[in-house]
């Protein structure tokens, strides 16, 4: 095994390949800092590129690209409140409060090397999964990954607690609900598309988010008319090494976080922005001091990206030794791997186990490479946070609303974004938490699909499987978990209302600085 990675490494270190890993690297850069555009958008845009290529050259192209979309999506997640893929909306919880206290640079730094660490376990575990990986996934059947689902579905009661749980409740209900339009997952018909051409395929995901995140965000700073930073002074350079040392001082977190990213990344239908929520839950329900997340809490930042950029690695498992892709952007790498004459799948293990090297070299060289370009961007990007939203919200809108045309290039895109950013905006006035409505969204299928099969499979016998019932014990122990958490009251009245954060409140600087709108402007 260790001659192989090391001819893997030999692959990978050639001239030609590292320049076109460091191509995928910028495009996937690009891509994780605008708004919608997701890993499977710049795949795609890559695809033409690969015709001629040596396949260890076209693959660290396309896994680099992977491998930093997750890293650089955080920036307008952090900013601007702006999720910049799927799997960075649960950042926007702390991420964008820590931005609106003048500590963008704090949260940045802790994201960059919770990712990169992430990234690091993911490729490690891709090495290690290797001579284990067929049986098992194959072990997993539909009973298990049901109640996987309903696992992440947990997550809704903790995830409102600051609202109330029952807020949370039926706002995941409307998620599992809009989920339900366009065509069925088991059988031959369309549910809730009113002969509408454009909901027989459902609403898409990106739009959703999109809508459900970015408009009511980009409404209240027009309604403020006061920057994301709120004219505070940002300490970016000192901030972003202090998120940094904040990370290794939460180690663990990172380390629980990171192993549960490539777990549920290997599962097809819970990686990406079901991952991130979920991990995002446990991380909460992981400190008695729970009276910051949500209002600026660093750890509420570590987990989640931690657990995103690790997600690749898991997420490449049943891809290549399967052939099943996890999410869009594997489907899309399977289809490259395809165009270079190379066949996904256990002939993949057999015939060419180097490649699947190369491949878990190219991602840990990756996240190395984009975590150093990001902190070096970090101080430039962060400015973004001073300008005048008169400035900044007409270019955003326009951004996204490109971004959001992208999913099917109909105008009913647009429709459904203004129109689920119009609920999203009524959620945030009314004090309801629009977190749940996106669990219930993206893991509604999946649960429908799975519960289907395993009735079909099993009957009622798969309620006695012991992967089922060991799962079904988890899923109880959080929910007990959550509301003795509450009843104890440490997720009260602490919730409501400002203050400070307890978890390494930034010191005040030692002379006055000048703010960043005066350099911007």
């Amino acid at each position: 095994m260790t001659h192989a990675a090391l001819d893997a490494l030999t692959q990978l270190i050639k001239p030609e390949t590292l320049m076109w890993l460091g191509f995928g690297v910028l495009v996937g850069m690009i891509t994780g800092l605008l708004p919608g555009l997701s890993g499977a958008a710049g795949l795609a845009l890559l695809l033409p590129l690969v015709y001629g290529l040596e396949p260890a050259a076209a693959l660290a192209m396309m896994v680099g690209l992977l491998a930093v979309n997750n890293t650089t999506d955080t920036f307008p997640s952090v900013l601007i409140g702006v999720p910049g893929s799927s799997g960075s909306a649960s950042t926007i919880l702390d991420g964008y409060p820590l931005a609106k206290k003048g500590q963008a640079g704090r949260a940045l730094g802790a994201s960059f090397t919770a990712s990169m660490i992430g990234g690091l376990i993911g490729a490690f575990a891709l090495f290690a999964v290797l001579p284990i990986a067929r049986p098992l996934i194959v072990g997993i059947g539909s009973p298990e990954l049901f109640m996987l689902t309903l696992f992440g579905l947990s997550m809704v009661g903790i995830l409102s607690r600051r609202k109330s749980p029952l807020k949370g409740l039926i706002v995941g209900l409307f998620g599992m609900m809009f989920s339900t339009i366009g065509n069925a997952p088991a059988a031959s018909e369309y549910r809730y598309s009113f002969d509408s051409l454009y909901l027989a395929q459902g609403l898409p995901l990106v739009v959703v988010i999109l809508g459900l995140f970015a408009i009511p965000e980009l409404i209240e700073l027009i309604r403020s008319n006061t920057s994301v930073a709120g004219g505070g002074t940002t300490l970016l350079t000192s901030g972003r090494w202090q998120g940094a040392k904040e990370v290794l001082h939460h180690k663990w977190l990172v380390v629980r976080s990171s192993i549960f990213g490539v777990v549920l990344g290997a599962i097809p239908g819970l990686g990406g922005s079901a991952s991130t929520w979920i991990i995002y839950g446990l991380t909460t329900q992981s400190y008695k001091d729970k009276s910051q997340f949500g209002r600026g809490d660093i750890r509420g930042v570590i987990g989640p990206e931690a657990a995103n950029n690790s997600d690749n690695g898991g997420s490449l498992m049943p891809a290549l030794l399967l052939g099943i892709p996890s999410g869009a952007g594997t489907a899309v790498l399977l289809g490259g791997l395809i165009l270079v004459g190379v066949t996904p799948g256990p002939i993949l293990l057999d015939r060419q186990p180097d490649l699947i090297l190369v491949i878990a070299w190219s991602l840990a060289l990756a996240n190395v490479l984009g975590t150093a370009i990001c902190f070096l961007l970090t101080k430039q990007i962060a400015k973004i946070t001073a300008i005048r939203p008169g400035r900044l919200v007409p270019f955003l809108f326009v951004a996204i609303a490109i971004s959001a045309y992208q999913a099917s290039q109909k105008p009913g895109d647009l429709i459904v974004l203004l129109a689920v950013g119009a609920f999203g905006w009524v959620l945030t006035i009314a004090d309801w938490p629009r977190a749940p409505f996106l669990i219930g969204f993206v893991l509604g299928p999946a649960t429908e699909g799975y519960l289907w099969i395993s009735m079909s499979r099993y009957h009622f016998d798969w309620l006695l499987r012991p992967g089922v019932i060991a799962l079904g014990v988890l899923i109880v122990g959080v929910i007990v978990l959550a509301i003795r958490s509450r009843r104890s009251g440490g997720l009260g009245s602490k919730w409501i209302g400002a203050g400070r954060p307890t978890v390494h409140p930034q010191p005040p600087p030692p002379s006055p600085a000048p703010s960043l709108r005066s350099e911007v402007e």
